[in-house]
């Protein structure tokens, strides 16, 4: 064979392979794509229902909401806002299509998928935009928040069908959505308080003062029996339910814990315990009957 002839089979040859190549790459890339997906949720089992960032533009600044649902379901009865504790900022993004946010380990944050079914939804609620530095609980308390509420839900309720809305704050997030409902009576039917905070902080006077008679919305207290805040204790939990006149529900069990008192991964975020406790809220939301108290 001459020099030609013998270039011309080496040039063949590495042309096959190289197509062969190619074709590999093609069929395997998809699927690489796919993995590196499903590896992007694998830590937050939350996301492995759809989940989309709702963003409502208001004066200068926007208020967002992070939606979760079940992939087959089309029509929602029960909406549930849910306001995640201090600092209450998550700095709900979107990038490239993927939702980016702070605070997953917060309790409703990490337990949001126990609220799913045919025919209820989750949005987790961020602070304004413009709020991002400070979110104080005063500002929480004036009107501009709760048409910044009104706002987003609506919005919701548009693309969702929504018009039955529950309000659920836990920790310092009870004073976004206890005001949020208060300022809300068209909207907010029901107002689930968890954890909740009531004695004054660095970041404002938390439930301490409130007027009770305020609350159009019905109201269902839920904590833990050891939350070991100081800002949260079980002993103020049962004098608030008696002074605002609402049931508690109370939480037993659960761990291990890791973290500081009013850390999330403690009693203080039922830790060990979300399913059934969210699974209790959920049944007194479509029943109105006030469940047993929760223990595992």
């Amino acid at each position: 064979m001459n020099d030609n002839a013998s270039m011309s089979a080496i040039h063949g040859t590495i042309t096959i392979y190289l197509l062969r190549v190619v074709v590999i790459c093609a069929a395997v890339l998809p699927a690489g794509i796919r993995l590196a997906h499903a590896q992007a949720g694998a830590g937050d089992p939350n996301l492995a229902h759809p989940t989309q960032v709702v963003t409502v533009k208001r004066d200068g600044y926007t208020v967002s909401g992070l939606v979760t649902h079940l992939q087959d379901a089309k029509t929602f009865k029960y909406g549930i806002a849910l306001f995640p504790g201090n600092p209450g900022i998550m700095r709900l993004t979107e990038k490239e299509g993927q939702p980016r946010f702070e605070m997953r380990g917060n309790f409703l944050m990490r337990s949001r998928r126990h609220w799913l079914d045919e025919e209820t939804l989750v949005i987790v609620v961020d602070a304004p935009s413009d709020q991002w530095g400070t979110f104080y609980q005063h500002f929480r308390e004036t009107p501009r928040y709760g048409a910044d509420m009104e706002a987003l839900l609506k919005e919701i309720g548009r693309r969702y069908g929504v018009e039955d809305w529950t309000l659920v704050g836990t920790s310092e997030g009870t004073v976004s959505a206890f005001h949020a409902a208060r300022m809300n009576p068209q909207l907010a039917r029901r107002a689930i308080l968890t954890a909740s905070l009531f004695r004054s902080t660095r970041n404002g006077p938390g439930l301490s003062g409130v007027n009770w008679a305020d609350l159009r919305a019905q109201l269902l207290w839920v904590h833990h029996e050891d939350d070991p805040c100081q800002y949260t204790s079980y002993q103020d939990a049962k004098a608030f339910s008696q002074k605002s006149g609402k049931p508690l529900v109370t939480v037993r069990g659960g761990g291990p814990e890791s973290g500081g008192a009013c850390q999330a991964r403690t009693a203080h975020g039922f830790v060990g315990v979300e399913r059934e406790t969210v699974k209790a809220m959920l049944s007194w939301v479509k029943t109105g009957a006030v469940p047993p108290d929760v223990m595992r």
